[in-house]
């Protein structure tokens, strides 16, 4: 069926723009002109990120990150095996697949810490990137944004353990 869906879709664009007697291919050409330029404005944005990112997973901050906040996130239901999962998560989506695939390894995929990590990993989002992303073509005054999002994030974390715990 999804082999089906994208030709459709560009078939029913073509067909939609012949009937409103769009130029079609000159439209094409136009809107990836305009996606060329924002990748240039963004693209600086996600370069910092990115190598902020490895800095601060190379340079041994995130694990540090993880051992100083593991006794909260014990005491709010947060499995400490999770803790590092859980700071590097914002930042780095494949930093966080990573995570995810050592706890499957070391504690089973049907354990708690991986039910967890699972939740917490597909109902986040990596908020330093989509703000990069953002903020370098989109969006200009994000003022709080970030600081909103992590806290949302941690708290979905929070409830996600509760709800992982219970189930």
């Amino acid at each position: 069926m999804s082999a089906v869906i994208l030709p459709a879709f560009i078939a029913l664009n073509f067909l939609i723009g012949a009937i409103r007697r769009v130029p079609v291919f000159d439209a094409f050409i136009e809107g990836a002109k305009g996606a060329i330029r924002l990748m240039a404005d963004i693209f600086p944005y996600l370069a910092a990120v990115l190598i902020a990112v490895s800095l601060f997973r190379e340079s041994g901050l995130s694990a540090y990150l993880a051992k100083v906040a593991s006794p909260l996130f014990g005491f709010l239901g947060i499995p400490p095996e999770l803790t590092e999962l859980i700071v590097v998560r914002p930042m780095s989506g494949s930093g966080s697949i990573g995570l995810l695939t050592e706890v499957y390894r070391l504690y089973g995929a049907d354990s708690f810490p991986a039910r967890a990590a699972s939740v917490i990993v597909g109902s986040s989002e990596t908020v330093f990137y989509v703000a990069a992303l953002y903020g370098g073509g989109v969006v200009k005054k994000y003022r709080g944004a970030v600081a909103i999002a992590l806290v949302a994030t941690f708290a979905g974390t929070v409830i996600s353990c509760l709800l992982c715990r219970l189930m």
